[in-house]
């Protein structure tokens, strides 16, 4: 006995849910919107307490990053990156890719969805792209907004290197930019955790804590030195490696590394959520 396969005349798989839809629905949502006014208040935050609590300055003669915050618009970006990449940045990623799927299934519009037709390989791949789009956006809004009030602030200048000697206006708005795109890759393995679990609950707030409750015990497992070259392994231990492309002769082999395990890590988790949800029975 042969199946016949009815198809509706001018339905597309490929068609269905367009990036452009879904990114207008989440630029549209709340969460997003207030997530972007805190990353773009962050700069304006330190730019007071510098303002408050006075310049900063080298203590024990040794000179920080962040001892060079007020020296040029591009020194100010920096810090605001050093600052906030560690686990800001981490709230960001983990709303945007664990929010996203839990959150259909909270509201009882992910069966809906899939009825349209909706494929399922189609809905996560829609949702991925944008919450991962709008990861990368909230990466670049912070430097952007820290540049533009450092230059206001602290004039436009080379970026000052704590270690001695400077980086030309050019050449540090370069290296800036490659370490905001590491920072994203970076952050690929909480994309992937918060992705992955948010198909399997219906609760956002869980796959959004779960992936932040996991990265934070990432960067206590790697503060633990007697973990000796395990330590290699996690995602946290690579996460200030970008510091080394803002020197004079930068070094990309920590970048190189971090940028693979994390990679590796995502592919992985996110295999596993196209994989799961597949199999998923949605009655949500």
């Amino acid at each position: 006995m042969s199946t016949l396969t009815e198809v509706a005349s001018g339905y597309q798989a490929g068609r269905t849910l367009p990036l452009r839809v879904e990114l207008v629905r989440q630029l549209k949502r709340r969460r997003t919107l207030v997530m972007g006014a805190i990353l773009a208040a962050l700069p304006f935050v330190l730019l007071i307490a510098f303002a408050i609590g006075g310049r900063p300055g080298a203590r024990n003669s040794q000179v920080t990053l962040l001892d060079t915050a007020t020296s040029s618009g591009a020194n100010f970006a920096a810090v605001n990156l050093f600052v906030s990449a560690g686990f800001l940045l981490v709230i960001p990623v983990a709303l945007f890719c664990g929010d996203t799927v839990a959150s259909e299934a909270g509201w009882s519009s992910l069966r809906y969805l899939l009825a349209a037709p909706v494929p399922r390989a189609r809905l996560l791949w829609s949702k991925l792209v944008v919450a991962l789009g709008l990861s990368l956006a909230a990466m670049i809004v912070l430097p952007l907004v820290a540049l533009a009030v450092g230059t206001a602030a602290y004039g436009w200048g080379p970026l000052q290197i704590p270690t001695g000697g400077e980086l030309d206006t050019g050449t540090a708005a370069q290296r800036l930019a490659v370490v905001v795109v590491y920072i994203f890759l970076s952050q690929l393995v909480t994309a992937g955790l918060a992705f992955w679990l948010s198909t399997k609950t219906d609760a956002p707030l869980g796959a959004v804590g779960g992936a932040v409750g996991l990265t934070i015990v990432g960067n206590v497992l790697d503060a633990v030195t007697a973990l000796g070259h395990w330590r290699d392994f996690l995602p946290a231990h690579w996460q200030f490696a970008w510091a080394d492309a803002v020197q004079p002769h930068p070094e990309w082999s920590g970048m190189i590394q971090g940028t693979a395990v994390s990679i590796t890590y995502a592919l992985v988790l996110f295999a596993l959520a196209f994989r799961g949800f597949a199999r998923k029975d949605v009655v949500s």
